[in-house]
């Protein structure tokens, strides 16, 4: 799965992160010698430094020339994060002499911490995605897992005390995954395998490795690899649990649509050749409990637009 077509993108708003700025003015002579090494920034006979009319405008150009960042788009919101720095400079600095002194020498650095905390705030949408299908089938690779010389594999069913460290151990014990190791990225992850494990109907589940499904949800991404994948009699999942306060996330509900689409265009194979349907399931970490099904999981949360 690839998006294909019109990629609709852009930043959300907030609040910079501006605490820890200290910067201070330099020297004249320094400044001058600093922007003469640097032709973009602008001198007058190399006897002085032509100011901008708005002190904005230093970090507003520098942002400007961030492939990922449209001015048309976002000018609104570059000039209210330029003026946040501003604001933050004037805090502390004596003068505006001083604060035009700092944006001139320093207006890469700031350009580029706003840039920075820019990319948290990013958001991208497909308006449609491209399937390919090179054949109906995958082979599983053997799952190669290493881990510190202090641990042993444990059992997949004992609790796990240090919780923190989950993704360092290997598990085993399973009889219905059809690898005889796993690791786990948290606890949740574990009970689920518990919960699949004591399942009253026939299934097979594993955690897929990277390069298992392809699919794209992003240009700016790696691939998505949902956490598991499950069969039943009669249909496939591929199953994400999740912590509930995370299940709302821009980068979470954008590997769903595209998973959703997988999913989709899946199902459409699977029937030309009598197989089963394909779901995509978005699990709140705290559903997962000892009495809740496959089938109570798939009736709450399979994943709709």
């Amino acid at each position: 799965m690839v998006p294909k077509g019109e990629v609709s993108c852009g930043f959300h708003d907030f609040e910079l992160d501006v605490e820890g700025i200290r910067l201070q003015p330099v020297d004249d002579d320094i400044l001058i010698q600093h922007l003469r090494t640097h032709q973009r920034e602008r001198l007058s006979d190399g006897s002085g430094i032509v100011a901008e009319d708005r002190p904005e405008n230093y970090l507003v150009r520098i942002l400007m020339d961030f492939d990922d960042i449209s001015y048309d788009d976002h000018a609104d919101l570059l000039y209210k994060l330029a003026g946040q720095v501003v604001a933050h400079l004037r805090s502390y600095l004596p003068d505006e002499d001083a604060v035009s002194n700092v944006l001139q020498y320093h207006q890469q650095q700031l350009g580029e911490l706003i840039h920075s905390q820019m990319q948290a705030h990013y958001w991208e949408k497909a308006t449609d995605y491209e399937a390919q299908v090179s054949k109906g089938f995958m082979t599983l690779r053997p799952g190669n897992f290493s881990i510190p010389t202090s641990e042993d594999i444990r059992f997949f069913r004992d609790p796990v005390e240090d919780r923190q460290n989950i993704r360092g151990m290997l598990f085993d014990g399973f009889k219905r995954c059809l690898y005889p190791t796993q690791r786990f990225h948290s606890d949740s992850e574990r009970r689920f395998a518990i919960l699949l494990e004591d399942e009253q109907d026939d299934l097979k589940w594993f955690k897929p490795a990277e390069g298992h499904f392809r699919i794209h949800y992003s240009h700016r991404q790696p691939e998505y690899e949902p956490d598991f994948v499950v069969e039943t009699a009669t249909a496939k999942y591929l199953c994400e649990p999740k912590a509930a306060n995370a299940m709302q996330e821009d980068d979470v509900q954008a590997k769903a649509r595209a998973a959703y689409e997988w999913c989709r265009h899946a199902t459409e194979h699977e029937q030309q050749y009598d197989g089963k349907p394909w779901t995509y399931l978005l699990i709140p970490h705290d559903t997962i409990k000892p009495t809740m099904t496959l089938q109570g999981l798939a009736a709450a949360y399979t994943w709709e637009p």
